[in-house]
């Protein structure tokens, strides 16, 4: 292989570099930074790019996609002196390229160290109660300082969020054992206002089973009062469309006697004077009624009976004999 040969080759070589050297293809969502000599030129976008070779140079190559960057967690002293740890997560995305690089050495360095200081302010403004119960609020003011300072840099924080806030182990037993003291005060107040409910419905329900119970047992009595008043009128106006004579009455009288007497309880019972009559005219009728009346020892005048006129009406009575 002569030298001709050789020199060719090493030509064909250059070349080959020089061409890949010139012509830069930067992915979608990328920027790059181009130096001449060491100096910023231009800022390469997306897409096939020509540069001169072996005078320019790719500085940096910047993905300009939101990045996600969780932070170690920090230590940071509450108003009330308690050291808390607090994890937190930057949202952030490149918007100026040539300034990320030139601006800040390091921008992620640069957002934590920011975001430690930023958030220590904040909260060595608050209680521990209050930190544990506004991370909006600390969000709200973190991310407005961030944005504020990351703008000259090329940097927009987009979100920022407080991953986690742990007090310390003491305090966490402190706030569990409260916690644990609250659902059991109100576990104790449902319950009383539960039994306190249950006995006033029981109550609720009581009275007005009795009101039921009363109105049903009035209808009911009004009902039988009314049945029986209607059975009375029914025998009345039966007896009255039968037209009884004296006779037929005194024998139903005397149907009635036997249960009239019953039960040692009953020593006096009155007959009206217009049964006495009626018995008389059956005992004519019947002939031999009145030797049986007078088997007692007397006729209807004897001393065991009584009558008395009052008003108009004849009413006898008459002493049941004891039986002893």
């Amino acid at each position: 292989m002569g030298p001709v040969v050789i020199v060719l080759i090493i030509l064909v070589v250059l070349v080959f570099i020089a061409l890949i050297k010139t012509i830069q293809v930067i992915p979608q969502a990328s920027a790059a930074i181009v130096e001449r000599f060491g100096r910023y030129t231009r800022t390469l976008n997306a897409g096939l790019n020509i540069v001169v070779p072996f005078i320019d140079s790719i500085r940096n190559r910047i993905d300009l996609r939101e990045q996600v960057v969780p932070f170690p967690p920090q230590p940071v002293i509450t108003q009330d002196n308690l050291v808390v740890n607090i994890d937190t997560v930057i949202y952030y995305q490149v918007t100026d390229a040539r300034a990320a690089t030139y601006e800040v050495a390091s921008y992620i360095q640069a957002i934590e160290q920011l975001t430690v200081t930023t958030l220590r302010n904040i909260i060595g403004g608050m209680d521990l109660e209050r930190t544990l119960t506004s991370r909006e609020e600390i969000n709200a003011a973190l991310r407005g300082v961030l944005d504020e300072a990351t703008g000259k840099w090329g940097i927009r924080v987009n979100r920022v969020e407080l991953k986690a806030i742990e007090p310390p182990t003491s305090i966490q037993d402190s706030m569990e054992k409260q916690m644990r003291a609250d659902r059991d005060k109100r576990a104790a107040i449902l319950t009383a206002e539960g039994t306190r409910q249950a006995a006033i419905l029981t109550a609720e329900g009581e009275k007005q089973s009795a009101i039921l119970k009363a109105e049903g047992e009035a209808k009911a009595a009004a009902l039988r009062a009314e049945g029986e008043a209607q059975a009375v009128r029914t025998v009345f106006e039966a007896i009255h469309a039968g037209d009884p004579d004296q006779k037929l009455l005194s024998y139903q009288y005397l149907q009635m006697l036997p249960k009239i007497a019953e039960g040692d309880a009953n020593k006096l019972w009155i007959v009206p004077s217009e049964i006495g009559d009626a018995l008389k005219g059956l005992s004519g009728a019947m002939g031999n009624f009145g030797p049986l009346a007078g088997g007692s020892g007397g006729s209807g005048g004897s001393s065991g009976s009584s009558s008395t006129n009052n008003g108009g009406t004849n009413t006898e009575r008459r002493e049941k004999p004891s039986i002893d």
